[in-house]
């Protein structure tokens, strides 16, 4: 009669079973090292994307403000979603033709940002800042204004940033 080798289940006081326990409580301390390691690396390299899509789109408003000051619809264009909502600081609501011949119409004489900051949020982006311009309007009326605004991107599926909403209120000196 063949005999049966003896299979012990559970704790066990062997000396392999205890090397067994020791090996395998290494392993799972290893592997929770290694895991935290990782979710380092993965928060590292997530601020950094961060840190890189707020000068990305700060970059991107300097090229609305170039545009601008050039009266370059064509470089304002590819900036603006073709749904965006332009909301003036007289609070005319414009879409992008609107937004486009405006800026194609109006001449200035000077424009500049200031306070221009970023913050991030996923594939959205909010830009603030303060705006000061002189020039003159589509009709010949000359203006001097001051502005905060805010303007909100958006990542498109496309992987380019576009400028959805737009915001300006006047500032009284």
């Amino acid at each position: 009669m063949m005999r049966k080798p003896d299979i012990q289940i559970g704790n066990s006081n062997s000396k392999s079973s205890n090397k067994f326990k020791l090996k395998e409580t290494a392993m799972k301390k290893a592997s929770i090292w290694c895991l935290l390691a990782l979710l380092s690396l993965v928060s590292v390299a997530g601020s950094q994307t961060g840190a890189g899509t707020e000068k990305a789109v700060a970059a991107l408003e300097q090229r609305w403000l170039e545009g601008q000051k050039t009266n370059n619809p064509n470089l304002l264009a590819p900036l603006l979603a073709d749904k965006i909502v332009v909301t003036e600081a007289d609070g005319k609501v414009n879409d992008k033709a609107g937004t486009l011949a405006f800026y194609k119409n109006t001449k200035w004489d000077s424009a500049a940002y200031d306070d221009v900051k970023v913050t991030v949020f996923g594939d959205t982006a909010i830009a603030t800042g303060g705006f000061k311009g002189k020039g003159t309007d589509a009709m010949g009326k000359p203006f001097d204004n001051n502005e905060r605004w805010t303007d909100t991107w958006m990542k498109m599926p496309t992987g380019k940033w576009q400028c959805v909403a737009s915001q300006a209120t006047p500032i009284k000196m």
